[in-house]
């Protein structure tokens, strides 16, 4: 069976974005979460904004 991408929203923080990428990734979501934040910090393609736009279009 394929890893397919979903959020996971019982281990959310907000949204379940990197819970479910770190899900899809079989990676710890903790790892994940750090990623984005340094992402965020250094401004490396506008994450917030994708961050956002997974939330919304992924189910």
């Amino acid at each position: 069976m394929k890893n397919t991408f979903r959020l996971d929203k019982a281990n959310a923080k907000f949204m379940g974005v990197c819970s479910g990428i770190a899900n899809w990734a079989e990676i710890d979501v903790t790892m994940v979460r750090i990623l984005w934040v340094l992402a965020v910090l250094f401004g490396i393609g506008a994450p917030i904004l994708i961050y956002l736009l997974i939330g919304l279009i992924a189910n």
